[in-house]
Order: C-alpha cells, then sequence, then structure tokens
C-alpha cells in the first residue's frame, strides 16, 4: 500500500525577543553650548556632594536627597553609575557649566527596556542654579543622544505632588499620559500618585544636534 507523506514538522518555538539596541555607542561626554556632560568617574564625588547638600530644600522627592551626603557616600553613588554604564544597563551624566566648571546636576536613563526600546529619565539639579535654563538644556541634550542610540521612547514620573518637577517635563515639551493611582512609596514610605509623561523619537526626522566628545 502506498505511504502517506509525512506530516510536516512544526515550526521551531520562537525564542526569547532579542534587544533591539544597546548602549556600547554611548559617548562619555557630551557637549552643548554651555554645558560639558561627563559619565560619572569617583573624582566626581565631591562637586557632587556640594551639590546635594547645597540642593536639600529642592530634593524633598528624592530619596537619597533627604539628607547631606559625604564624599565618600558620593564617590560609591558614582562608582555604582560607572559600573552599570559599563554593563551597558543604565545612562548617566554628571552636568557641568563651561563657564566656571561648577557642578549643575545628575541625568539618568534607567529602567531600560531594550526590545520595546524604551527607557525612563530621571535629574536632579543644583538649587543656586536654577532659573539659567541648564538643566532643560542637558536634559534634552541627553534625550537626542537616546534617539540616536535606538530609544523609541522615553519616559519620566513624577510624584503628582511634585509641582515644580511637573513643571519642569513641561517645558521639556514631555507629553503628559496619565496619572498611576498608588503606584509607588514615596521617601516617607507612602502611597503616592505618580503622573507619567513621555516623548517619542520623531519619525523621519533629524534630532537636534549634539556635540559628542572623546570617549
Amino acid at each position: 500500500m502506498p505511504q502517506a507523506d509525512a506530516a510536516p514538522a512544526a515550526p521551531p518555538a520562537p525564542g526569547p525577543p532579542q534587544p533591539r539596541f544597546g548602549l556600547s555607542a554611548a559617548p562619555a561626554t557630551l557637549h552643548t553650548p554651555r554645558l560639558r556632560l561627563e559619565a560619572p568617574r569617583p573624582d566626581h564625588a565631591e562637586a557632587f556632594a556640594a551639590g546635594v547638600a547645597a540642593s536639600m530644600a529642592s530634593l524633598a522627592y528624592v530619596a537619597w536627597g533627604l539628607r547631606p551626603r559625604s564624599v565618600e557616600w558620593a564617590r560609591r553613588f558614582c562608582e555604582d553609575d560607572a559600573i552599570s554604564l559599563a554593563a551597558g544597563e543604565d545612562l548617566a551624566f554628571h552636568v557641568f557649566a563651561l563657564a566656571d566648571g561648577a557642578w549643575v546636576g545628575r541625568i539618568d536613563v534607567h529602567s531600560n527596556d531594550f526590545v520595546a526600546c524604551r527607557g525612563e529619565i530621571g535629574y536632579v539639579g543644583h538649587q543656586q542654579r536654577t532659573g539659567q535654563g541648564l538643566m532643560r538644556e542637558a536634559v534634552l541634550a541627553v534625550i537626542d543622544l537616546c534617539f540616536s542610540l535606538g530609544y523609541e521612547r522615553i519616559e519620566a514620573m513624577s510624584d503628582a505632588r511634585n509641582a515644580r518637577a511637573l513643571h519642569f517635563a513641561e517645558a521639556l515639551g514631555l507629553q503628559r499620559e496619565g496619572v498611576l493611582r498608588r503606584h509607588e512609596r514615596d521617601p516617607q514610605g507612602q502611597l503616592c500618585d505618580m503622573v507619567l509623561y513621555a516623548t517619542l523619537r520623531p519619525l523621519g526626522d533629524e534630532v537636534r544636534g549634539l556635540a559628542a566628545g572623546p570617549r
């Protein structure tokens, strides 16, 4: 008797989603017209600790900003940032003014999803440097860098009570997408609402130009 043809083999099961991009091409230095952004190094610790101490009044919603920090703490913080950066997990920069070399703030991009091509940006600025547009200039440069690396979406989350942070996100041009109710614990351990902002990579357009210094 003629034999029936064997059933076709089932297609292989799909593997886990693969990352669409990585951070290996991220520069260690960025320049803007008024600023120099540097990937964290231990020698940033003294300026970082001094900036935190001078900005306590504006850091009420930042868990590590509730009390003055030592230079040793800041050094470990910078070392941890450098380890995450070297591992390709996060981006981070300390921001310095070109005019006088002073520390202006810190920016990081964390909670990265390299399959969905998104990350969350965070930032703190020196209180004595507010009102000059310096942190806005720096954050926009980092967002541009993210889009050039392959991000499709950058998010920012702020405590719904933090009016200053909400205003800053809107000044960056981020779009308010909604409120996540009882989403996180605040630095005092209480559940709080978080406002979600986001910006998307422009389609078919070039992002704002920025200058990358030597790596």
